[in-house]
């Protein structure tokens, strides 16, 4: 049954069981309820589900159905002390999980609802629990800072505010970001040519050019990009007849990277080449081997590559060979030298756009700041955020066995009393059974002990155990022994 809206699905879906169960009626056929059910069918435009409140749940339950199903899978090829390692869990999960939950997300997680975080936490936190091997109740916001993995609101925003701008040229918000989509180098695809069209073998050079300069009938250029604390240039500089003719150089954007530089320069040396009488022969020196394959390749993605590839067709007599860099070549170290200058007194140049991991690098950084502001005033994992109070995407080396003695969420007796597991939080050998005693006070494991420290200095302790290898690896034969012996840990 089809209709436009919910209220004619309504009516047309009554009659139509009404026309059944009449039909029914008259064959006299008997239904079971037990057995019948309905399914209503959403709308899906490209594999987005839209709901009638373009409230984006009804796809994100559908992503988070189909996530749950691969979970299940995964749960065949790893268990909480078997299978894969940890990290394969985790690129599983950064690789495959988290891309198909991610799609579309430039449409829908934008600005994500409360009850939308709400519903991605809870689709998310079975994975968490299946990386790292920890008990069920430990908190969702540790899991994530111990495996390095940002909540998946906030990961799902990130990447929809990189494809707004970047991929869908769609401006953010001043709050977001200032950079526009018209300031974002774009990549280019396809050919930049007709694919006969290539340059003549002579043209480009990956043997040291130094043999050129030496020669009084061809005009030698020398390129270069710096970037330094102050900022990024790039410069070239002629040399004809052991005269210094000309020289160029400027400033770039401080969020240039050096290969932009380098590409910006042979650019413009390739400008100056062009306009020069048609019977010179040009010999650029690039000491960048990347900027002149780069240049030399009609397919390269950089836009400036292209340029420069087409102004070296249509100019055979140009030519660009390598150059050793920091040789005590006189050229070389004259264009070096104008580029580091050019960092702080160059002309400021904004014909170079700003790469796509600026932008990224924008964005995640601001995920970060917005991760450690909800992990530093959340009220879960508090434990876990006295040892690792600082947010990363880089997971620690922690297993199993150090998530479980860290969280304290573990086969401890004051564990289990806390969660009404158990009527005593004693352990069998009379003491308090916490995380710490078995560390240092337990007669069971006695093999494993550490120095106890002083109460005021517990956080520390922990610290300090957290960061040492051969801490943790005692900590790791604690929670081992436990867990193959637990009648023995029981309180009396």
């Amino acid at each position: 049954i089809k209709a436009d809206t919910n209220k004619s699905l309504v009516e047309d879906t009554q009659s139509g069981i009404a026309q059944f169960s009449s039909w029914c009626s008259e064959n006299e056929l008997a239904i079971s309820t037990e057995k019948t059910n309905y399914i209503l069918f959403s709308k899906m435009y490209l594999g987005i589900h839209v709901d009638d409140r373009l409230n984006w749940l009804e796809h994100i339950n559908k992503q988070g159905e189909k996530a749950i199903k691969t979970q299940q899978n995964l749960k065949r090829i790893a268990g909480g002390n078997w299978g894969i390692s940890q990290i394969h869990r985790w690129t599983l999960y950064k690789t495959v999980i988290e891309r198909m939950l991610a799609h579309g997300s430039s449409a829908w997680c934008l600005n994500p609802t409360f009850k939308m975080k709400r519903k991605l936490s809870s689709i998310q936190r079975p994975f968490l629990l299946h990386i790292s091997g920890a008990y069920r109740t430990t908190p969702t916001a540790a899991l994530q800072t111990i495996l390095g993995i940002p909540p998946l609101h906030m990961q799902l925003q990130f990447e929809a505010r990189f494809t707004s701008i970047y991929r869908l040229r769609i401006p953010l918000p001043i709050f977001i970001t200032d950079t526009q989509p018209h300031d974002l180098e774009m990549k280019a695809t396809g050919w930049s040519t007709h694919p006969s069209e290539h340059l003549k073998p002579n043209q480009i050079s990956f043997e040291d050019g130094e043999a050129y300069i030496a020669r009084k009938d061809i005009i030698n250029i020398f390129t270069d990009g710096s970037k330094t604390e102050h900022g990024v240039g790039a410069a070239f500089c002629v040399l004809t007849i052991d005269i210094w003719a000309y020289q160029w150089s400027a400033k770039l954007n401080d969020n240039n990277p050096v290969f932009q530089a380098e590409l910006t320069a042979l650019h413009e040396a390739v400008i100056y080449a062009s306009h020069l009488p048609n019977h010179n022969t040009s010999n650029i020196h690039v000491e960048n081997r990347a900027s002149i394959m780069a240049s030399s390749n009609s397919k390269s993605t950089n836009e400036t590559a292209r340029k420069i590839f087409k102004i070296l067709l249509s100019n055979p007599r140009i030519k660009v060979s390598w150059v050793k860099a920091h040789a005590g070549n006189i050229g070389n170290e004259r264009a070096d030298q104008l580029a580091k200058d050019a960092t702080q007194h160059g002309q400021p140049y904004s014909h170079t756009k700003l790469p796509k991991p600026h932008i990224k690098g924008i964005f995640r950084k601001r995920m970060l700041e917005e991760w450690q502001t909800s992990w530093k005033n959340g009220d879960t994992g508090r434990k876990v955020y006295n040892i690792m109070p600082s947010v990363s995407l880089r997971p620690t080396n922690w297993i199993r066995e150090d998530v479980i003695f860290f969280s304290q969420h573990g086969p401890f007796p004051a564990y289990l009393k806390r969660f009404h597991l158990s009527d005593s939080d004693y352990c069998s050998c009379g003491g308090i059974g916490t995380a710490l005693h078995y560390a240092t006070e337990c007669i069971y494991t006695v093999s494993w002990h550490m120095k106890k420290p002083a109460p005021n200095f517990e956080q520390e302790w922990l610290k300090r155990v957290a960061n040492n290898l051969v801490s943790r690896q005692k900590i790791r034969g604690i929670i081992k022994f436990m867990s193959e012996n637990r009648d023995l840990f029981r309180p009396p």
